[in-house]
């Protein structure tokens, strides 16, 4: 029987790829989005099934589940991918969009991982797979908010890696880089409106996040890693993805703190 994966925030980008893969492979798949009517292209493939989940909503994740294990009686991967980007300084964030930043990126994760983890130890076991960013590793200029959640996604991730393993539960991360997809536009959000005595130095480091951009991934590539820890086997935690997200992390683990914190400073345009 063909294994199943349950995908959230499969609408576009990294998650629409990966439900593209898994079907090619021979998975089915459970692609799970906010607005599924809106969704044509998944549609075409008679292996991936649409439900209408919002991560943010506790009642919408177990009424998900529910259908799912309706359809299949056994789900083998959990993959949170569901995320957005909030961007800017601190001190301008409303509490709301802190709030909704937490809500979809973290707390979303724990309640789909709540809701399949009895799953997963009546049946013998499965994988969670959640989506990070090299921003759960790394921290960058006025992305504070965001690497809160992917820090924090992380964190959870390595303490429920040895919660899980007694019920051969598997817990993964994956921790992209930049990625080619609409992640730049629907996908992130200000934290202010209007001018501050910050833009100076937003200016600096957004054009400094721009120069980047020509060695980004696409979701293509992302999706082959998610892929790979789903079906390698291995008791890997960490997955990071990317030529951009490797030689960060690769820098990163190279040098003390505070020689990364001075090159970060200085390709940012904030020693000056």
């Amino acid at each position: 029987m063909s294994k199943v994966i349950f995908i959230t925030g499969a609408s576009s980008g990294i998650g629409k790829a990966a439900a593209i893969l898994f079907a090619q492979r021979g998975w089915n798949v459970a692609a799970t989005m906010r607005h599924p009517e809106k969704e044509t292209e998944l549609t075409q493939y008679p292996t991936i099934k649409l439900y209408t989940l919002d991560v943010t909503q506790s009642a919408s994740v177990d009424q998900a589940v529910l259908q799912v294990l309706q359809d299949w009686p056994r789900v083998d991967v959990l993959l949170n991918n569901a995320g957005y980007g909030l961007v800017g300084p601190l001190e301008t964030a409303s509490e709301e969009k802190i709030m909704e930043q937490f809500q979809t990126n973290l707390f979303g994760a724990m309640r789909t991982i709540k809701a399949l983890t009895p799953h997963f130890r009546e049946t013998g076991g499965g994988t969670i797979i959640n989506v990070t960013s090299i921003g759960g590793l790394v921290g960058l200029p006025f992305n504070s908010i965001y690497h809160a959640t992917k820090f924090g996604l992380d964190g959870l991730s390595e303490s429920l890696k040895f919660e899980l393993s007694p019920f051969n539960i598997r817990v993964k991360v994956v921790a992209p880089g930049g990625v080619v997809t609409d992640f730049a536009t629907r996908s992130l959000k200000q934290t202010m409106e209007g001018a501050s005595v910050y833009d100076e130095y937003l200016q600096k480091v957004f054009a400094a996040f721009g120069k980047r951009g020509g060695n980004y991934s696409t979701g293509e590539q992302i999706a082959e890693v998610i892929y790979t820890a789903a079906t390698d086997g291995l008791d890997q935690l960490r997955y990071v993805a990317g030529d951009d997200a490797k030689r960060l992390y690769a820098q990163w683990k190279a040098i003390s703190n505070e020689e990364f914190f001075t090159m970060i400073q200085q390709g940012y345009g904030l020693s000056e």
